[in-house]
């Protein structure tokens, strides 16, 4: 039985629609990241989720409750990561956990739980003191507190260096060893691609697609780029004027540097290496790229996503 489930989801602020008919299913120990623009309405369904906003129409069920209904128990069960959560400023970060704490029936130690987010040693410290990515890291440690079965994560990362942000999706995914059932916002892609099952993309309010990261980038209607540069810089040649003429895809030329834009890329790379061969060289600076999620999310995004309720 999945631990989340959303069926016909509906909410509208005034005459805008937010959440327009929205439904999905997230099992337990998955990360399920929810993507879209500001505005796209996936803000709306997080706070649905969590209990904090009502719905116009629809049904919700988060470990088997309605959080539209449900009391402390639910709370007691589940974990919040807001993206600035603006804690008291003259607490200590300990002095935070066990204040959040207190409102658990079952707790993370204080150590463990500073350990977890990377922030061992600086328990004394008072939040003012601490830096944006240390406070980020106060955040995650608030989440983590009450044991959740079921976190929900809004930007976890914003503000982390590269080395902190390794740190914490190691931690999101020692989470998910767990069991631990995860719903992601984020707006970094490599974030989603490393820690996502599936994905479900939301332009206002619908979802447009929903898969795992892999099979998006798979199905996806996009072309393979290839691009080289000539050694010798001329690319304008006959003999190079006969092989664009050859390929399969689009070609041009800019500063050197051929970019073949094809959806036969073994093909055109077999064409362009024979050629390379055939006259002694090589393809200097190849490179073969691939749709990246992002890519498929630009596209998926770049239909009707002009409008909606603020950050809903």
């Amino acid at each position: 039985m999945p631990v989340v489930t959303v069926t016909d989801l509906a909410k509208s602020y005034g005459p805008v629609k937010a959440v327009d008919g929205l439904s999905f299913t997230v099992e337990k120990g998955e990360v399920f990241a929810l993507l879209g623009p500001n505005g796209a309405g996936k803000s709306t369904v997080v706070e649905i989720l969590e209990g904090h906003r009502t719905r116009d129409g629809g049904d919700v069920s988060v470990l088997g409750r309605d959080p539209g209904t449900a009391g402390q128990e639910y709370r007691d069960r589940i974990g919040i990561v807001l993206q600035e959560a603006g804690i008291e400023r003259e607490l200590t970060v300990s002095e935070a956990l066990i204040h959040y704490g207190a409102c658990y029936s079952r707790r993370r130690p204080v150590d463990e739980v500073l350990a977890l987010v990377g922030l061992t040693g600086l328990g004394d410290r008072r939040t003012h003191q601490l830096s944006g990515g240390q406070k980020r890291r106060v955040d995650l440690a608030l989440g983590l507190i009450g044991d959740p079965e079921v976190l929900f994560l809004d930007e976890p990362t914003t503000g982390f260096d590269p080395s902190a942000r390794r740190h914490a999706w190691e931690m999101i995914e020692g989470l998910k060893a767990l069991g631990t059932t995860i719903l992601l916002t984020s707006h970094y892609m490599d974030e989603v691609q490393v820690l996502a099952d599936r994905v479900a993309v939301v332009v206002e309010g619908r979802i447009v697609a929903e898969d795992t990261p892999a099979e998006l980038r798979g199905s996806a209607d996009s072309e393979t780029m290839i691009r080289f540069r000539f050694p010798d810089g001329n690319a304008t040649s006959g003999p190079v004027v006969d092989l664009l003429g050859g390929l399969a895809g689009r070609a041009s030329v800019k500063n050197g540097v051929l970019e073949v834009c094809t959806e036969e890329p073994t093909a055109d790379l077999n064409l362009l290496t024979r050629w390379a061969l055939d006259r002694g060289g090589r393809l200097e600076g190849l490179e073969v790229t691939t749709p990246t999620l992002e890519d498929v999310y630009l596209d998926l995004i770049g239909e009707g996503s002009g409008t909606g309720a603020g950050d809903a």
